[in-house]
């Protein structure tokens, strides 16, 4: 599974820095939820999120949909999150406080 996250984690980083005006302040975060399913989470600059989403969203379900299909090959699912620093602070402050758990769960 790593050789396969490991590829859709490139394409993934090749493509986001083909859209943002900010790749400088882009961060991917990979976490392997079980053997089977990997989250990836986007963290970019605010003005970058309008970029990645697309009119009505077309741009970050047509990279959802590459994501996909590259890892059903391996009979692998995978999920992305496209947010702000400042939504990533908030979700860490949530964490912190005992809000939400780690996978997004609220309590």
């Amino acid at each position: 599974m790593r050789e396969t996250t490991d590829n859709i984690k490139a394409f993934l980083e090749f493509i986001a820095l083909q859209f943002i005006e900010h790749p400088d302040q882009a961060q991917l975060r990979v976490t392997e939820a079980d053997e089977k399913h990997v989250r990836f989470r986007l963290i970019v600059a605010q003005t970058d999120v309008a970029m990645l989403i697309g009119r009505n969203g077309f741009t970050a379900s047509a990279i959802r949909n590459v994501m996909k299909a590259a890892a059903l090959k391996e009979d692998i699912h995978v999920s992305i999150q496209i947010h702000s620093h400042e939504e990533e602070r908030q979700r860490m402050a949530a964490i912190e406080a005992g809000e939400i758990i780690e996978d997004g769960q609220e309590q």
